[in-house]
């Protein structure tokens, strides 16, 4: 056996090892509100009754686990690209169980930036901030006609009936009975994935967009990356959502309503409105300035108190604090579009595809590019439609990579005016 052979057996026992230790963590679970303290604060509040939601956290004891990944993290060789995303996965691991031993308090803050990032963030290959991009999509939905934006009351799918739908896809895309989808009365969020089950908030009405940025969004790149990655002979820490690579995750997830028509300009408003509301909490909003603030943009007190929760997830309502994972949305989106646009340019697109190998950053897709190459990582089994279909992807990105160099402000209307 090479030196190299032995080099990455090692380090593919230490990502087993990585895997064992990490598996009682559970960084949403644990900061996620049950549905009673939004049953509880909506009735007060139709009352005319104002008071901060309350909410019991349990902080698990994770020393010895934190002691487990360290080591593990020490062992990796850093100068190994395997080794190298090892200690990047076991550092984020680290600083997870880190905010989940301060879980109720303003110090959940500093680690939730550390994993996440803060609406101030740098934009990748821009001067601009999330801040600014939020603000830029807000602005242009809000000139947008009335008309033009989708209208949830016109059409209305319920849970129920989405289930029935939405499971047949899912069987027809991954096999029968390998993804189930469920109705959740216990779900504040509207749906959430994971790599076997797909959750629907019951007694919801769902629209024709919301059942698109499902498939598109939760099914084909959350449950497909975690179902490639579990087929990875060497690294099956690949099937798992390690908290670093999260803004990579939902960019990607993002990108794929983009490339599919699945995101209307209402849903980068909310999200972009999420990020908003991050700043606003850090800068000392308490959880009823925002949830108004969400009230005031036009959402029902549902989605408001859903939009609100999602700031103040695992730390104290008060103000001061957050929990900032919905930066990564927006963050994640504009740098997976770059990512793409760059790897066109240096043809690269295959890097774009071993993307849905498994949950990997950015970083990690290329940094392990030779591993890829010799079969050490296997390419993914499924693989969304959309990116199947290379000439199509290299079509809309080359495109883009001309358009944006059109500058509009000295677009003239009469420069638009076609005539022989």
């Amino acid at each position: 056996m090479s030196r190299e052979s032995r080099h990455l057996e090692r380090h593919a026992e230490l990502d087993r090892q990585l895997v064992a230790a990490v598996k009682g963590i559970r960084l949403l679970g644990s900061v996620s509100w049950p549905a009673s303290v939004q049953t509880a604060f909506l009735e007060r509040w139709r009352k005319g009754i104002v008071s901060m939601p309350v909410v019991d956290y349990v902080r698990p004891d994770l020393a010895n686990v934190r002691g487990t990944i360290m080591a593990i993290h020490d062992a990796a060789d850093a100068q190994h690209p395997v080794g190298d995303y090892i200690r990047r996965s076991a550092e984020s691991w680290r600083v997870a169980t880190e905010l989940l031993d301060a879980l109720g308090t303003p110090e959940l803050t500093t680690h939730s930036i550390r994993l996440f990032g803060r609406p101030g963030s740098r934009v990748p290959g821009s001067e601009l901030s999330n801040l600014d991009a939020a603000r830029h999509f807000i602005s242009l939905a809000n000139e947008l006609d009335s008309e033009v934006l989708s209208s949830e009351a016109d059409y209305c799918i319920p849970a129920d009936v989405l289930r029935e739908d939405l499971q047949q896809q899912l069987d027809a895309f991954f096999g029968d009975g390998t993804v189930r989808v469920e109705v959740d009365d216990q779900l504040i969020a509207k749906a959430a994935a994971g790599a076997t089950r797909i959750r629907l908030r019951s007694a919801t009405c769902f629209s024709e967009y919301d059942r698109n940025q499902l498939l598109e969004h939760e099914a084909y790149v959350h449950t497909l990356t975690a179902l490639n990655g579990r087929r990875q002979p060497r690294l099956a820490s690949l099937a798992l959502s390690s908290p670093r690579i999260t803004a990579t995750q939902e960019g990607l997830a993002v990108f794929a309503e983009l490339m599919t028509g699945s995101l209307d300009i209402e849903r980068i408003k909310r999200i972009s409105l999420r990020i908003l509301a991050i700043d606003m909490a850090l800068h000392g909003a308490d959880f009823i300035e925002v949830f108004r603030y969400f009230l005031d943009t036009g959402q029902t007190e549902a989605d408001s108190f859903s939009s609100a929760q999602r700031v103040f997830r695992g730390s104290p309502p008060g103000g001061g604090s957050a929990f900032t994972k919905d930066t990564v949305y927006l963050h994640g989106l504009l740098s997976v579009h770059t990512f793409f646009r760059w790897a066109l340019k240096h043809r690269k697109l295959n890097l774009c595809r071993n993307l849905f190998a498994g949950k990997m950053s950015l970083h990690d897709v290329v940094a392990l590019e030779a591993q890829f190459d010799s079969g050490y990582i296997v390419g993914p089994n499924w693989l969304p439609r959309w990116i199947r279909h290379a000439n199509g992807l290299a079509a809309m990105l080359a495109f883009s990579l001309f358009a944006n160099r059109i500058r509009l402000d000295r677009v003239e209307a009469e420069d638009l005016v076609l005539s022989l």
